[in-house]
């Protein structure tokens, strides 16, 4: 470890186990005044537990840490942020009905004489949720906003604290691009100051962009530390997994010329609107749906599959018209949907991950409405096998799993179904370049057993890489249809902008 006068935090040798897992072993950091120091590695490599050892949120076992030249040890949340110590976790932690000046200054609420300073409050919270680009009043109830709009008054709440070391937990998992420039101009900002900041992501580009150095754990170890200018996408991953993954190329064309799912004219009034989407999904093709923030994609998904009510058009599944009044109507005719958000649509996360696999073909396997432990025990056991979720039992808890893992424990439900056709929204949002690569072999295995696939994606890497052909839609309607195998970022750019095309 350095002793120069600029180091702000130093973990030496700190340790923690839960129950039969070591959780870390003996890892280091150390992180200096001014810098971004990017934190990766995949799902599970300890990350999130090194966070909630400085947060004071769990106790470490061993191992010391020195922070701003003492050593500390913080038994509380609020020890840490007294420290001047901020986190903003991934898991959003606004408490929805107070308002956005509220949330910010909770906890330190200054009173006299019993009475709050409402107007001063208000006036500070406008300073830091103007430097983070939210235009919102600070009286504005948190319960109304997006979900990028509460991850953007987390990021106030820290600033306002006045942290030397500020702590981002996949900081703009929920922010459009235009706010995560604005969060990149934060950071910079900050680094003037002289604020440092731990930077977890799982986005190795962004990380090379904006990192100062990077550190990597694996499997609750540290591997490494090296420079930004020493770092590559190739390197990263190679210390985040320990192997070489072969970059993704393009998928080539598996789809078969017979129509598995055709849309035509569907029209939903809402937000935003959905009006005349058409499209067919073949068998064994992988559909790709590119497009911005609310160009309606995932409502387009959530039509088809009974979530939302559909005011025109027609669907048909192997040439039969089928109109789906409710989710498990489109699960007995053989359509899967994994939601964007997991853990509020997808999981029951304090259930056993046996329940959460066999939950959506329950009906299926509970004859006379009796439920067959044995087999749901023996659904789970199979699925856990076939894509390696790694866990210490499939009793255990879904929260107890990383994040990649608990994503294909929703796949798993899924796949128990043996459903025709399968809609993934966002399928890879939040995992690790291991858990990633797993979810694009099992598609294309899925692909070549005749299964055909929507994929949802903001990525674009990932939508031109695994399609056949790419739906883009801008606003409610779709704008192109694009050849997988020859469309360009630029292309699907200008479709997803409105800038090229109408209909498809």
């Amino acid at each position: 470890m350095s002793d120069n006068s600029d180091v702000l935090l130093q973990v030496i040798g700190v340790s923690k186990r839960f129950g039969g897992v070591q959780a870390l072993r003996d890892v280091r950091l150390e992180v200096r005044a001014g810098e971004v120091h990017a934190l990766m590695g995949e799902n599970g490599a300890g990350k999130t537990t090194l966070i909630n050892i400085l947060g004071g949120i769990v106790p470490r076992d061993s191992g010391r840490v020195i922070f701003r030249g003492r050593e500390v040890v913080f038994n509380t949340p609020a020890e840490s942020q007294h420290a001047g110590i901020a986190i903003i976790h991934q898991e959003l932690a606004t408490i929805p009905a107070l308002s956005v000046m509220e949330n910010i200054h909770m906890g330190r609420m200054e009173a006299r004489g019993g009475w709050i300073n409402w107007r001063a409050m208000e006036d500070a919270a406008r300073k830091v949720t103007d430097l983070v680009g939210l235009d919102v009043s600070p009286r504005a109830i948190v319960g109304d906003l997006t979900i990028s709009q509460r991850q953007l008054v987390e990021i106030a709440k820290a600033l306002a604290a006045d942290a030397r070391l500020v702590i981002m937990d996949e900081p703009n998992s929920s922010l459009t691009e235009r706010e995560t420039e604005r969060l990149f101009e934060v950071i910079a900002r900050l680094k003037r100051q002289g604020v440092a900041i731990i930077y977890v992501s799982h986005r190795i580009e962004e990380v090379l962009r904006i990192a100062d150095r990077i550190t990597t754990f694996r499997d609750g170890r540290y591997v490494g530390t090296i420079d930004r200018v020493e770092a590559s996408v190739g390197r990263i991953i190679n210390m985040m997994v320990g192997r070489d993954l072969a970059n993704l190329t393009r998928r080539p064309s598996a789809g078969s010329d017979a129509p598995l799912l055709e849309v035509r004219n569907l029209s939903r009034r809402g937000k935003p609107n959905l009006q005349n989407i058409s499209f067919t999904l073949r068998r064994g093709e992988i559909l790709g749906f590119a497009g911005l923030v609310g160009a309606g994609r995932s409502e387009t998904a959530r039509a088809i599959f009974g979530a939302d009510p559909i005011d025109a058009g027609e669907i048909l599944l192997e040439g039969r018209p089928v109109r789906f009044r409710s989710p498990r109507e489109a699960i007995a005719h053989g359509v899967g949907m994994v939601p964007e958000e997991r853990k509020r649509l997808g999981l029951f996360t304090n259930m056993p991950v046996r329940y959460n696999i066999g939950l959506a073909s329950l009906p299926a396997r509970s004859p006379a409405g009796i439920v067959q432990h044995a087999s749901e025990r023996s659904l789970a056991e199979e699925f856990v096998r076939k894509l390696s979720i790694k866990l210490s039992s499939i009793d255990a808890p879904v929260k107890s799993l990383s994040g990649g893992n608990q994503q294909k424990t929703v796949l798993a439900r899924w796949l128990a179904t043996h459903p025709r056709v399968l809609i993934l929204d966002e399928p890879t949002h939040g995992v690790d370049v291991g858990a990633k690569a797993d979810i694009y072999h099992l598609m294309r295995d899925l692909a070549a057993e005749g299964i055909g696939i929507i994929l949802i994606s903001s990525e674009l890497p990932e939508i031109l890489n695994m399609s056949d052909r790419i739906v883009v839609m801008w606003q409610g309607r779709i704008t192109g249809i694009l050849d997988g195998q020859t469309a360009t970022e630029e292309q699907v750019m200008a479709y997803a902008t409105g800038m090229a095309g109408q209909g498809g």
